[in-house]
């Protein structure tokens, strides 16, 4: 298949650049065999069933994003990519000039880091802070280039999930905003287990795939970690019969990158799994994810997922019926389809 395959058009007014009031008013669009439902997020609970496992990524998005300028006096906006200590990160760097290694950058509120090298598309940067200090100070949300405002006091909470623990990503696991601290109680209390996966969502998922034939794709790297009460809990859930539920694409990567072998095992690093069309699922039965961009890899996964031509139809349906796209808007639910039309 070609990049050109997973292109569609979307109006521009549906893509949603503020979260609605309340996180379970979200619409969800539910995908089954024969046809699409349009429900709403807060019936949810309705299609999960009792021993099902719901997965989720508990990853917490950092104020990544900083301002500052160059000695010479070019500004500069920086956006982490991975801390990788309390001082050292990789970082994406917008200015008019790119700064060489050694080069001082004055950040706002006074703080400092310098260029240390390069690695690839990323600056080296070694900060004379804590980083974490910074970017509590002057750090941003790193809200996604299509939302196209400034970050503001609402995003702090909002772009981020009730469950969040683990601190690294610079973009949100964008299913899990959906759900508030009441609906996780409803679902639990009718029977189904929650596990928890870490995969640190890197700024790579923004970005577009340049190469037409896909094979020539090269997918950016996330690190994750699945580990053993993860593995125990998904296969005593397969074991009774019960459904493995993803919560999004990062958890459904995180699942299927540690069963790559063709068994579910404890896995933590780097994965750039890129799933499309013709991949066979070992793990996950069905999925809750938002609407993804024209031509994305995310949009190759799920059109992987629940079919190829089926999808087509799901994009169309959800166009029409004015849903609301992309990190703050509504979701599906999606189920691993068995006589999926390539």
């Amino acid at each position: 298949m070609q990049k050109s395959d997973f292109n569609y058009q979307l109006p521009n007014e549906l893509i949603a650049r503020y979260p609605l009031d309340n996180r379970v008013d979200s619409r969800l669009l539910v995908v089954d065999e024969d046809a699409f439902s349009d429900q709403a997020f807060s019936d949810l609970p309705g299609l999960l069933k009792q021993g099902d496992l719901l997965v989720f990524n508990n990853t917490r998005v950092i104020a990544a994003r900083l301002f500052g300028h160059k000695t010479t006096g070019g500004k500069l906006e920086i956006l982490l990519e991975r801390v990788l200590d309390d001082r050292h990160a990789l970082a994406h760097m917008r200015c008019s000039k790119s700064p060489k290694a050694g080069a001082r950058i004055l950040l706002d509120g006074g703080y400092e880091c310098y260029v240390e090298g390069r690695a690839g598309d990323l600056f080296e940067l070694r900060f004379v802070d804590c980083i974490d200090t910074v970017l509590e100070a002057v750090g941003h949300m790193p809200l996604p280039p299509y939302i196209d405002r400034e970050d503001e006091s609402l995003d702090l909470e909002r772009y981020q999930t009730v469950f969040s623990e683990q601190p690294g990503a610079v973009a949100a696991p964008t299913a899990g905003l959906h759900f508030d601290e009441a609906l996780l109680s409803q679902i639990k209390s009718s029977g189904v287990d929650f596990a928890y996966v870490t995969l640190h969502v890197g700024s790579g998922t923004f970005q577009p795939v340049r190469e037409e034939n896909l094979d020539n794709h090269i997918m950016h790297k996330e690190w994750l970690t699945v580990n053993a009460d993860v593995v125990a809990k998904i296969k005593a859930t397969k074991a009774a019969g019960g459904r493995i539920v993803a919560v999004g694409t990062t958890a459904m990567r995180s699942l299927e990158s540690a069963a790559k072998s063709g068994e579910l095992a404890e896995y933590e690093g780097d994965t750039d799994l890129f799933i499309r069309p013709g991949y066979h699922f070992n793990v996950v039965d069905a999925m809750v994810t938002n609407f993804h961009l024209p031509e994305s890899t995310l949009l190759m996964l799920v059109s992987a997922f629940t079919g190829y031509n089926r999808m087509k139809s799901v994009y169309q349906h959800a166009i029409e019926q004015k849903y609301r796209f992309f990190s703050y808007g509504d979701a599906m639910f999606l189920t691993n389809m068995k006589d999926k039309s390539e």
